[in-house]
C-alpha cells in the first residue's frame, strides 16, 4: 500500500469535520412551535438561522428569553389572548429558562422607541432603542408573547437571523 493512500482519506475526513464544525457554529435550524408567527410561519415549519449580531428592522430573528412566569398578568391595556397554564400542567422543558422565540424585529438600535404599541416600553427613559438592543413583535399579535410584555431584547439574547424557510424532507 502506498504511503499517500492513507493520507488522502484522512485529509478528507478532517476537511469534512472542519466544515461541519463551521456550519454548526454559524447556523442552526429552528422549529416553529405555536401560532405566534402565523400567517408567515406555521407550527412545524423549520427555519435556517444564521447566528448573527446585526439585525435590521423587519427581519425574522431567534432570541433567547427567560421563560415567562406561570401566572402572568399583562400590563394594563394589553390583552395577549394567551391561555395561562396551571403550574401542575405546565409543559416540561429540556432546559428551563432557555426558551427560543421566533419573532420579527420591529425596531433596532437607534430607531425611536415604539411606546404606543408596547406597554412594557411606555415608561422607559430612552427616546431611541439603545445600542445592542432590539424590539420584537409576533406576526400574530393575538397569540404572541413579545416585547409588548417583556420590553427590550438585549444583544446577548439574540441568537440569529432567519436566512430561509426549509422545505420538508
Amino acid at each position: 500500500m502506498k504511503r499517500g493512500a492513507l493520507l488522502l482519506p484522512a485529509c478528507g475526513a478532517l476537511a469534512l469535520g472542519a466544515s461541519l464544525w463551521w456550519i454548526r457554529r454559524n447556523y442552526l435550524v429552528a422549529a416553529v412551535e405555536g401560532r405566534s408567527m402565523e400567517p408567515s410561519f406555521r407550527s412545524g415549519d423549520r427555519l435556517l438561522v444564521r447566528r448573527a449580531r446585526r439585525v435590521r428592522a423587519g427581519q425574522v430573528v431567534v432570541v433567547r428569553i427567560p421563560d415567562p412566569p406561570v401566572v402572568y398578568e399583562p400590563p394594563p391595556g394589553l390583552e395577549l389572548g394567551l391561555e395561562l397554564v396551571p403550574k401542575a400542567e405546565a409543559p416540561k422543558r429540556d432546559r428551563p429558562g432557555r426558551r427560543l422565540l421566533i419573532k420579527r424585529a420591529v425596531a433596532v438600535a437607534g430607531d425611536p422607541v415604539p411606546r404606543e404599541r408596547f406597554p412594557a416600553l411606555r415608561d422607559v427613559p430612552e427616546t431611541v432603542v439603545p445600542p445592542r438592543t432590539l424590539v420584537v413583535l409576533s406576526d400574530n399579535q393575538a397569540a404572541g408573547w413579545d416585547s409588548r410584555a417583556f420590553g427590550f431584547v438585549r444583544g446577548d439574547q439574540l441568537v440569529g437571523v432567519m436566512v430561509r424557510r426549509l422545505t420538508p424532507l
